[in-house]
């Protein structure tokens, strides 16, 4: 009868060192447990970002807010047409722009985007908890170092 051997521990080789790996797990993580906290709800990562930006920002250009969050302008089509089907956003005209498409959040879509806030709180409470307040704003401000700068949207 042959021996089984101890499971040996398996070694990731040089990926064990790139940040840009860890940030992929990381990330993979994140994203896993906002799907699952946000799904029953119907949101998606798009979704939240967006209520966000509208609610931050009553009227803003789709355009900028598009910019804003990175969405390219296909996907944000769409996912403007959604949400104004859902009732959550109301799509306008720039006073000095006819073309501009406006958003401003309806009073259904504050409902929704403070239910949700409530539930991605719990989830970043769930996935970043074991950091006290000084090293969440280290890792904020270190994520925020290797992201794209911010510019000023219309």
């Amino acid at each position: 009868m042959a021996r089984r051997s101890q499971p040996r521990t398996l070694a990731l080789g040089p990926l064990d060192g790139l940040l840009g790996y860890r940030l992929r797990r990381a990330w993979n993580e994140v994203r896993r447990d906002f799907e699952a906290e946000l799904g029953s709800l119907g949101i998606t990562r798009g979704m939240i970002g967006l209520l966000s930006v509208v609610q931050a920002n009553p009227g803003i250009a789709q355009g900028a807010a598009a910019r804003l969050l990175d969405i390219q302008r296909a996907n944000m089509v769409s996912l403007v047409a959604d949400m104004a089907a859902a009732g959550w956003i109301e799509k306008g005209q720039a006073p000095s722009d006819r073309r501009a498409i406006t958003l401003t959040l309806t009073a259904v879509g504050a409902d929704v985007f403070s239910a949700a806030l409530e539930r991605v709180r719990a989830h970043e409470e769930r996935m970043f908890g074991r950091l006290d307040a000084a090293s969440r704003a280290r890792l904020a401000a270190m994520l925020a170092a290797i992201g794209p700068e911010r510019a000023d949207a219309d």
